[in-house]
């Protein structure tokens, strides 16, 4: 229990943490997910709305920390830690779209994007020479699949006839089958799922259309290249550490150990490497490449293509992922036929991790 206890704390304050800084590592044309030009990026109202918003995180975050370490106390029970990190989450969307709305009211009374060239710019070399798609950062999580896989399989016959396939806050099995090779091998096929998922979405990134500054063509697209490599081998080396957490509960069960550290085998590799990825991420996200020549024209006002400031559906775009609005990374094109599918297979591998791991 003080290990889980533990973990809901740190995944507490990282949220909060991040909440907080987003503003900082998000495009300054952009912000919170309203396109303005950039000599509006510090405009009073988008300074005091940065400002505001902070100020709400920090007090939303505080009360459910609060909130719930005290019913934690009263109870015991430390799933309302996870249920208090996700209610931080909902109060942060809220916090972002009052901001969102603010801006966005201010930009259409004041005519931001009146009498200003509007237009956008297109890296043609991404069709005839796109960024490599990084198999070594692959390799790593197809190695330790297969060391998994092939650990299974010597195991196999030494395996306890009861295994425990599910974990309690305390670190004690909670949920234990028969032995059999749907239950012995379900994190196997959960790696096997997940690296290619994620893999297939690594693939997705290298072939995003980014964002590029039309009043700095060339330096945008110097960075967009090197940015949309970077995330690719950020989500492949995400995928591996899972995997590895994976190879670590796969061997407590075969072996039938015990030990109310259990928890940490997974979760420690997993939140460093998310820890790691938002970093690194982060670092690079503000570089849009600045240097060249300044064309004089701004980004096209795009506005009605984003809902909330957060979900992408245009229709008549046929990129499947582009980048985020508001933070780090890339966002699914919810008008493009196969952001169904996408999700339609995360539907998929979690339905596998609940029929092998639950369903037995």
């Amino acid at each position: 229990m003080i290990v889980a206890t533990v973990l809901g704390f740190v995944l507490l304050g990282l949220v909060l943490l991040l909440g907080l800084v987003l503003p900082s590592v998000t495009s300054p044309t952009v912000p919170f997910g309203v396109r303005v030009p950039a000599q509006r990026a510090e405009d009073p109202t988008v300074v005091r709305q940065v400002r505001t918003y902070r100020w709400r995180v920090l007090i939303c975050g505080l009360v459910v920390a609060a909130v719930g370490v005290g019913s934690f106390a009263a109870t015991g029970e430390p799933l309302l830690l996870p249920v208090s990190v996700l209610v931080l989450v909902g109060l942060w969307y809220g916090c972002f779209f009052l901001a969102h709305q603010e801006i966005r009211a201010a930009k259409a009374a004041g005519a931001w994007f009146e009498g200003l060239h509007q237009g956008i710019s297109v890296d043609t070399g991404l069709r005839t020479e796109p960024p490599r798609f990084p198999w070594r950062w692959l390799a790593p999580a197809v190695i330790i699949t297969a060391a998994t896989a092939v650990i299974g399989v010597v195991l196999y016959p030494a395996m306890p006839q009861i295994l425990a396939v599910h974990y309690g806050a305390n670190g004690l099995p909670n949920r234990e089958v028969g032995k059999s090779v749907g239950a012995a091998f379900s994190l196997v096929f959960v790696q096997v799922g997940l690296t290619a998922l994620l893999g297939g979405m690594a693939a997705a990134i290298i072939r995003s259309r980014p964002d590029l500054d039309p009043a700095h063509p060339v330096g945008s697209a110097r960075w967009s290249r090197h940015y949309i490599t970077l995330g690719a081998k950020a989500l492949l080396g995400l995928v591996a550490m899972i995997d590895l957490g994976m190879l670590g509960s796969s061997l407590l069960m075969w072996t039938g150990t015990v030990t109310p550290w259990a928890p940490l085998v997974i979760v420690i590799p997993v939140l460093a490497a998310v820890v790691v990825t938002v970093v690194v991420l982060a670092r690079n996200n503000r570089e849009r490449g600045q240097d060249g020549e300044d064309t004089g024209l701004t980004h096209r006002d795009d506005d009605r293509y984003w809902r909330g400031g957060l979900f992408y559906i245009n229709r008549e775009d046929h990129a499947l992922l582009v980048p985020r609005r508001f933070g780090i990374g890339w966002t699914l094109n919810f008008g493009n036929p196969r952001a169904a599918m996408l999700l339609a297979a995360v539907v998929a591998l979690i339905g596998l991790v609940v029929i092998f791991r639950l369903g037995g």
